[in-house]
């Protein structure tokens, strides 16, 4: 399993990322509770785990209820169209939900504007999140012109309105004191400095430094057995499409707790 996530956080390919929109909802004491969930990666059946025992959790709770979805919906899972699909559908009854982008979920979106560009993306899990809408890219590539019959299965298969959720996709919430976001911050900047792909990619030396601003960052995008806390941030990706497991990170009352 360590092998596997080793192997998982030495892949980045190379580019900046565009600039997405930024959210900010007010006071964290606006919200009841809040309740963010790590990355997906196409894992649909443990999606809808996660939000089964959110609800179950949220039925003591009164007031407005909100739930943050780090990014990474598609790729490495056999699920992605079906993960987009649902969070295309409204959120559970009483709550609000906000899906922020990440590096996966560019990467595809780019992949659509431009597949010969952004071919590379297939070797990070795009070839799974292609099969669930019944592309096989292996067997097109290996067929004359390959490419460009890919590109032209892809542009019919992918639905117009999951091309423009995943452009609407913003990189970054903030609540009060706390920031969500994909990946992490580039140390000591101002979250007005922060670039996307920052936003969307960073590891180190955000991990080992911690955000250095007065905040605490959830944030996914690097994969571990469980649920970790660092200087200034929680990280909550557990690499469900390994493990079977998604991470929903709660919070209330100026408390966190994974549930």
């Amino acid at each position: 399993m360590r092998r596997l996530l080793n192997k998982l956080l030495g892949m980045r390919p190379g580019g900046p990322t565009g600039e997405r929109t930024r959210l900010s909802l007010g006071d964290q004491a606006d919200h009841a509770v809040i309740y963010a969930i790590g990355d997906v990666h196409g894992c649909h059946a443990a999606l809808l785990d996660a939000e089964a025992r959110i609800l179950d959790d949220a039925a003591a709770s009164d007031g407005r209820k909100l739930l943050v979805m780090l990014g990474d919906y598609i790729d490495r899972g056999p699920n992605s169209r079906q993960v987009i699909d649902h969070l295309l559908m409204p959120p559970p009854a009483c709550f609000e939900r906000v899906a922020l982008c990440g590096n996966h979920d560019d990467l595809f979106y780019r992949f659509l504007l431009d597949p010969a560009a952004h071919l590379s993306w297939l070797q990070l899990g795009g070839r799974e999140t292609l099969f669930s809408y019944g592309i096989d890219a292996s067997h097109s590539l290996e067929r004359p012109r390959g490419l460009e019959r890919l590109a032209a299965l892809t542009r019919e298969a992918v639905p117009q309105h999951h091309v423009d959720f995943l452009r609407s996709l913003p990189s970054l919430l903030t609540i009060g004191p706390i920031v969500f976001v994909h990946a992490g911050l580039r140390p000591g900047l101002s979250l007005d400095e922060q670039s996307d792909e920052d936003l969307l990619w960073m590891r180190e030396p955000f991990l080992s430094r911690g955000p250095e601003l007065p905040v605490l960052v959830v944030h996914g995008h690097t994969p571990a057995p469980q649920v970790s806390h660092g200087k200034g941030r929680i990280c909550i990706d557990t690499a469900a499409f390994a493990t079977g497991h998604l991470a929903v990170l709660k919070i209330a009352n100026g408390k966190t707790e994974v549930i």
